[in-house]
């Protein structure tokens, strides 16, 4: 890639970017409104996951094959977007809102060439699994997170169906929220398909 090709997608990720947080900051509105006198809260970037990756165990063969910092201590971890929290029964769910260009009206099949949502499918990783249900005490046969999508993504042909695949039977895990003026699809959807599991 040249570097005007570069420079266009720096560009393209400072926009990308700034979207992102308009997103996340409507749904941390959306559901801080709504958990008011309630058992359940929401936290922006939760921290008990941002040392995961630095404080794992290697063995001494793999240990002598990488480079080790010469540092005392160093952060290397995970930090989910939001968790949901019920403060009565202490079970946790982690929650990432991804906002994505997508191919819709108007737009070339180019359009969707961005991959948030391919960077949410780490959480479907055995290891992260485990961390994250062990942490948020909702069992090992539920996902213990759950992704929003926002923006043409949530009507793209291909990222739709790719995102509907990969989550198969697990669909509750996901939500198009296709209008964010419409917080009642997504209150809705949360109630009926996930505010169970934390009970």
């Amino acid at each position: 890639m040249g570097k005007k090709e570069l420079s266009k997608r720096d560009i393209w990720q400072d926009v990308s970017g700034g979207k992102a947080g308009i997103a996340e900051k409507n749904f941390f509105q959306v559901f801080s409104e709504y958990f008011k006198d309630s058992d359940f809260r929401i936290r922006k970037r939760p921290k008990e996951f941002n040392n995961i990756y630095s404080k794992l165990h290697l063995s001494k063969k793999v240990l002598a094959e990488i480079y080790t910092p010469d540092v005392k201590e160093w952060r290397h971890g995970l930090i989910p977007d939001y968790a949901i929290d019920n403060t009565k029964t202490k079970k946790i769910l982690y929650v990432e809102v991804k906002r994505q260009d997508g191919w819709v009206e108007g737009k070339t099949r180019q359009a969707g060439r961005g991959n948030a949502h391919e960077g949410s499918c780490k959480f479907f990783t055995p290891g992260l699994l485990k961390i994250l249900r062990k942490h948020g005490k909702l069992g090992d046969n539920v996902l213990p997170f759950w992704v929003v999508f926002q923006g043409d993504i949530t009507r793209d042909p291909c990222r739709v169906r790719e995102i509907t695949c990969w989550y198969d039977k697990y669909s509750a895990h996901f939500f198009m929220w296709r209008n964010s003026a419409d917080d009642k699809s997504l209150i809705n959807h949360f109630n009926r398909k996930l505010k169970p599991l934390l009970t």
